[in-house]
């Protein structure tokens, strides 16, 4: 069962991202999800990267323009950062979470999450957690930003 819980961003979160006032405003939400649904073979940074630059290139093939990006950061590119590149595509956090939504059922088609057995009842958040993410960040790039920390598999 997944376990979120939401709440404002800590302080201690705030003076250790060294990402926020760059590429995005300060986390101003967060959450954690700590469901594992499997336990397969840990996926390495080559991975992480190749799943970012596979998004990077469809939205660059498509005929309209990109209304967001998404890149990896940090150690082992671990961080994976999602931000808006107009104001109403995340206007809102929900508008947000429907983007992620949907960015779940292009994954579900995917070999790595059949390989992963998620593709029936798993999540973009169980994805990016078996991939080996320690956190993701949305933002509208102007007001907010929502912190996704996944809990470590026990």
């Amino acid at each position: 069962m997944a376990c979120l819980s939401f709440g404002p961003a800590d302080e201690a979160w705030a003076q250790e991202d060294k990402y926020a006032d760059y590429y995005y405003p300060p986390v101003t939400s967060e959450e954690t999800f700590s469901r594992v649904m499997t336990g397969g073979e840990p996926a390495d940074q080559e991975v992480r990267v190749n799943f970012v630059t596979a998004i990077t290139k469809a939205q660059l093939a498509a005929p309209e323009s990109p209304r967001f990006v998404i890149f990896e950061k940090g150690s082992e590119s671990r961080n994976l950062i999602i931000v808006a590149l107009d104001d109403e595509v995340f206007r809102t956090v929900f508008r947000a979470r429907a983007l992620l939504a949907q960015m779940t059922s292009n994954m579900r088609g995917t070999e790595f999450f059949r390989k992963q057995n998620l593709h029936l009842e798993g999540t973009l958040y169980d994805m990016l957690q078996v991939m080996g993410f320690t956190s993701l960040v949305v933002s509208d790039g102007a007001t907010w930003a929502h912190r996704v920390n996944f809990a470590p598999e026990e």
